[in-house]
């Protein structure tokens, strides 16, 4: 199992702007594994959904942290 944030592993680049970018290829595969998340968890007696919106909350911070490192 990886420990690190899923975004760690989004792929980043830098524009022309200086700017971080991730590519539609990605930011499709992450909307999709949010969508299934979501599907996976709605019926889940177990799982609290406030839970869920944290983790994913978590991982936004993380990709802002990355983004922010990669104009700095």
């Amino acid at each position: 199992m990886n420990d690190s944030p899923a975004s760690n592993r989004l792929p980043l680049v830098t524009g022309s702007d200086g700017q971080p970018y991730i590519g539609c290829d990605a930011v499709i595969a992450l909307l999709r594994a949010i969508a299934s998340a979501c599907r996976t968890n709605a019926d889940e007696p177990d799982i609290d959904l406030h839970v869920v919106a944290a983790a994913l909350e978590m991982e936004a911070d993380a990709l802002d942290v990355r983004a922010i490192l990669r104009t700095a």
